[in-house]
């Protein structure tokens, strides 16, 4: 999962602007973050739980077998993220984006997955 974030002026704002003022506004621009994740691992989590104490949050992701229902068998855990809040925050703000645009695209996402099952027509 290669990602690269820079933050650039729009380009309007950038031609309305005299050329002495371009050398500070580059300096403004961050820097493109390099990511490595040629050591990343990849697991899917239908389940997830947050945890935290005053200075950290943990989020546990895990494999819920029977997502219908209370389970009877344990929700086997398989990887846990400790973090800061003001990293969390940032998180929060991403992954919020990232929804908005899917659901722009494909249609509101329900979360309450009674109001997902379409129930099949009875015979009469």
């Amino acid at each position: 999962m290669a990602e690269e974030k820079t933050s650039a002026p729009d380009s309007a704002s950038k031609q309305e602007q005299p050329q002495a003022d371009a050398a500070p506004q580059a300096q403004e621009q961050q820097a493109r973050v390099k990511i490595d994740d040629h050591n990343a691992t990849c697991s899917y989590a239908n389940f997830c739980r947050v945890t935290g104490t005053p200075e950290e949050l943990i989020i546990d992701f895990g494999l819920n077998s029977q997502p219908f229902g209370v389970p009877t068998e344990p929700v086997l855990v398989t990887q846990r993220i400790v973090t800061n809040y003001f990293t969390a925050k940032r998180m929060l703000h991403a992954l919020h984006l990232s929804v908005q645009r899917h659901e722009q695209a494909f249609g509101v996402l329900e979360t309450d997955v009674q109001k997902r099952v379409v129930a099949k027509p009875q015979a009469t």
